[in-house]
């Protein structure tokens, strides 16, 4: 028997007492802050109607260690506990509890578990939003206090590890882009172009290779459910919101452009520059907006153009475009080192970019892994039964 239930046995043998929110909490919402009031940077975060702060601001009306619900928007119901002092603004529900016998941190942990379940309340066909009769009426298992602080003390030590986690994945992000740009970095000495202090061939990327793109995909032949994905420039590099048929995809396949497995396909539009490395999974990608330069690997090769397109400012006309149309793509200049040289960035920068890039191995698993652990063991410890059920 864990000490929780042996806890438990001690305590509460025949289930606990469940209350509303409203009988052991006060929910108010915040004060209206302009956004003219706030700054990008500053010595407290304004918490809103979202799931991060809407900026900062130079004063504060919450104190520290609250729990916050968002009150609006797509966000509506989502679970917080500020750790610092912080303004509360208009759309965001303040959780302050009235009693000195239930634990803060027990409550926010019951709500959080709960998450899904408020932000489905929400109302609204416009911009939704939760009511507070919502949240007051909202069902607190009541252990006693060894067990609500046991608990806490266990689900602590989880979020504890996943914040360590999230900050060595950042930090190895940190330093994956130092070693990308050092490594892609070029100098010149005496009139040569060096990479590493090997010389490198300056070529634009309509030299390197061909850019080609997918056949159109005209919208009344995709459909919400199907066959094979269809990759437009809002889903690239996510999750599919569309399917074409298998025998449009095999036609236009055989018929017309398509990338071959390992190149690298570019977002042209929204977010210039995006990358992903076709892995030869049945796909199709949006005509003009998701592009590829079909090139010959003997020369360079895919992998290196994916890491050095990281790194490339895609221009025109001396300024940022919002749109990168494939004039301007065949006229951008890259630096070309020997193949032995590609090969062994390539063989660096991988292994960076596995780490803290692959959602099936490296810290990005390791973290989602500890994330579905602490769920699971959070949705058991708070299990209560009710008492004389």
């Amino acid at each position: 028997m864990n000490k929780i239930d042996e806890l438990i046995a001690q305590y509460c043998p025949n289930g606990v007492e469940f209350k509303e929110l409203g009988e052991i909490a006060s929910i108010n919402t915040g004060m209206q802050l302009n956004k003219t009031s706030m700054s990008e940077f500053g010595k407290f975060p304004v918490i809103n109607g979202g799931i991060s702060q809407s900026g900062y601001y130079n004063s504060f009306n919450t104190e520290a260690n609250t729990i916050t619900i968002s009150q609006g928007g797509a966000s509506a119901g989502y679970v917080n506990f500020m750790k610092t002092k912080f303004w509360a603004g208009a759309h965001c529900f303040v959780i302050k509890l009235t009693s000195e016998f239930i634990s803060n941190k027990f409550v926010y942990y019951v709500l959080k578990n709960n998450q899904e379940k408020i932000m489905n309340a929400k109302l609204g066909a416009g911009i939704p939003g939760l009511n507070k009769k919502e949240l007051t009426t909202f069902l607190i298992p009541i252990p006693p206090l060894p067990v609500q602080e046991e608990i806490v003390n266990i689900l602590d030590k989880f979020t504890e590890l996943e914040a360590e986690l999230e900050a060595e994945l950042e930090a190895r992000r940190k330093q994956y882009e130092y070693y990308r740009n050092r490594l892609l970095s070029t100098t010149e000495v005496n009139g040569k172009w060096l990479m590493n202090g090997v010389e490198v061939e300056w070529k634009t990327l309509g030299e390197v290779g061909k850019i080609c793109m997918c056949k159109r995909i005209m919208k009344h032949e995709t459909k919400s459910d199907g066959d094979i994905p269809f990759y437009k420039i809002g889903t690239f590099g996510k999750e599919a919101d569309a399917y074409i048929s298998t025998e449009l995809y095999n036609d236009y396949k055989r018929r017309f452009n398509f990338p071959k497995v390992g190149e690298v396909l570019i977002s042209a539009s929204g977010t210039i520059g995006r990358t992903v490395i076709y892995d030869g999974k049945p796909a199709y990608f949006q005509d003009s907006n998701i592009v590829w330069i079909s090139n010959d690997e003997s020369a360079v090769t895919n992998k290196f153009l994916f890491h050095y397109y990281k790194i490339v400012e895609w221009k025109t006309d001396g300024g940022t475009i919002s749109r990168l149309y494939n004039d301007n793509l065949a006229k951008t200049k890259i630096p070309i080192p020997p193949l032995a040289e590609q090969e062994r960035i390539v063989g660096i920068l991988d292994k960076f970019d596995k780490l803290v890039n692959d959602i099936s191995e490296g810290l990005p698993a390791e973290i989602e892994a500890r994330r579905k652990q602490y769920e699971y063991y959070r949705g058991k410890l708070l299990n209560f039964k009710k008492v004389n059920e």
